[in-house]
């Protein structure tokens, strides 16, 4: 399983198409889409470069054997982070969990979101 950190108005956007794949900015700008590989990484990125971010964050819990997109391993700051090259499958996302902050702002869990 991979998880993809995102915030509730890019995943609840309303595509032309609603099964149509996800397909964040970084696929665009990057070539891939980021995940991480367990909760403790998911919540450090939901901690850090998703902190300022308005509004609440999701984490995507994606079945990769569902991609049509590579995945590769890849190094960031001295850790191997999954990259999927190509969009997510909404059909590969098995789950959706909600990140939850503490009064200061700082995510602490995951929950499943209803």
């Amino acid at each position: 399983m991979l998880l993809h950190v995102v915030p509730l108005a890019d995943w609840s956007a309303d595509p032309a198409d609603p099964t149509a794949p996800y397909a964040p900015a970084s696929l665009a700008a990057e070539g891939f889409v980021h995940c991480s590989a367990d909760e403790p990484a998911a919540l450090a990125i939901a901690d850090g470069p998703y902190r300022a971010v308005p509004g609440p964050l999701l984490v995507l819990v994606i079945d990769e054997s569902l991609l049509g997109g590579e995945v590769r391993w890849e190094g960031s700051a001295g850790r191997l982070f999954p990259h999927v090259y190509g969009p997510i499958e909404r059909a590969a996302v098995t789950a959706v969990l909600e990140v939850r902050r503490d009064a200061d702002g700082r995510a602490r869990e995951l929950t499943p979101r209803p």
